[in-house]
């Protein structure tokens, strides 16, 4: 950390508009400030995600001061590249001691435009209490996930529940079934859509059979109502108790051990199944902090970034408010663990997370991702087989690149 300063500065924090934001974020830069005899303020984007980047761009193309520091989505340092610090020269080396799939992801052309802060990956949930009474374990592969859906999906409607269902998930043609997409057809041997140096691979034979793996669920261990489902929709009907399995994000654990959930101390986590055992791939997302370029005092606006992701930060936050380390260590931390017992599961599963090819397609990922789950959804909807969808893909992807992704 800098040193107290003769010559205070006032820096702006883009923290957000909740209490929950300002309690769980600006705190730690007021504690900062306080120690570096610095004034910081609070700026409150929109909620919305999609606002909260417009917002954002539109800040950076005036070059407005307004802003020092700011949230960053995983998906966005492609995007706002051109007007993030490069951090490297102020880290001093910390960045290694975050998951290095964080670090890749926020690091554009040799630059670490952003530092971790928390993160978020798939999560393959399953009621413990089903699978003990019928003897099964917690499955590996998706041959052995399915079959193991759909035996028992039968049973508990034979047992007088004609709406229980083997696997719920997200369906809904928007960023969250790219996530999908790219788990499903990572974890099946099928790459990453684009490799990391840009080139289109997503035209092979595991990348179609994975879509087709999932589509066929749609009417046998999962209802046709996933085809529109977000997080919310696939977490009521598990929590319900109306699902054996279901693949969420990491948020939906704490509202499952609520006292009047009806599921509370019957739910496990696990890495998302694969094509092999332990092949599976969970998409990685969260969020990082970053420092505008045109901050008018960087040093100190890198130092606050520095702070507010520490390990003793983001302990705190982890313990206080269950928000997900970006640090492998935090993982083993007892009092971490037992604040958050589903996190040492966590662990293994962001270690194996796969990033969505934002980095590497800049400003056209948006363009990227609504092709990955408009093909997604395609073959899930039975308009198309996998083999046709990933062959149109290919085709889109290649004329939303012409000569170059970030341009």
């Amino acid at each position: 950390m800098v040193s107290m300063s003769s010559h205070a500065a006032v820096l702006t924090v883009a923290c957000g508009p909740s209490g929950t934001d300002v309690s769980y974020c600006f705190k730690y830069a007021q504690e900062w400030a306080k120690q570096t005899g610095n004034t910081v303020r609070n700026f409150s984007p929109p909620s919305s995600v999609p606002d909260k980047l417009a917002l954002y761009r539109q800040l950076f193309a005036a070059k407005s001061t307004d802003i020092d520091v700011l949230q960053i989505d995983l998906v966005w340092p492609g995007l706002l590249k051109d007007h993030l610090l490069d951090l490297s020269p102020f880290t001093r080396g910390e960045e290694r001691k975050h998951f290095q799939t964080l670090v890749d992801g926020n690091t554009v052309n040799g630059r670490l435009v952003a530092m971790p802060w928390y993160t978020d990956a798939g999560v393959f949930y399953y009621r413990k209490d089903l699978l003990t009474h019928y003897q099964q374990a917690v499955p590996s592969t998706w041959k052995e996930f399915s079959d193991i859906a759909k035996r028992i999906q039968t049973a508990e409607r034979a047992r007088g529940n004609p709406d229980f269902h083997g696997f719920m998930f997200q369906g809904k043609a928007d960023e969250g079934l790219t996530c999908h997409a790219l788990e499903w057809i990572a974890g099946s041997g099928g790459g990453q859509v684009l490799s990391d140096s840009g080139e289109i691979t997503v035209r092979n034979k595991a990348a179609a059979a994975a879509l087709d793996m999932a589509a066929s669920w749609i009417g046998h261990i999962s209802p046709l109502g996933v085809l529109n489902h977000e997080p919310e929709d696939s977490r009521g009907v598990f929590q319900s108790g109306n699902a054996l399995f279901m693949r969420n994000w990491p948020y939906a654990w704490a509202l499952m051990q609520k006292d009047d959930s009806p599921v509370k101390d019957k739910v496990g986590i696990a890495p998302m199944p694969g094509l092999q055992a332990a092949g599976g791939r969970s998409a990685v997302g969260g969020w990082q902090l970053g420092v505008s370029r045109y901050s008018k005092n960087p040093e100190l606006a890198a130092d606050l970034v520095l702070y507010m992701t520490s390990a003793a930060v983001q302990r705190e936050r982890a313990i206080a408010g269950a928000f997900n380390p970006t640090r492998p260590t935090l993982y083993e931390d007892k009092e971490v663990i037992a604040a958050n017992p589903h996190m040492p599961a966590l662990s293994a599963i962001i270690a194996k997370g796969v990033i969505r090819p934002s980095t590497v397609t800049g400003l056209k990922y948006p363009q990227v991702s609504q092709s990955v789950w408009y093909a997604a959804h395609d073959v899930l909807s039975g308009r198309m087989n996998g083999e046709e969808a990933v062959t149109r893909l290919e085709k889109r992807l290649a004329r939303i690149r012409r000569k170059a992704w970030t341009h």
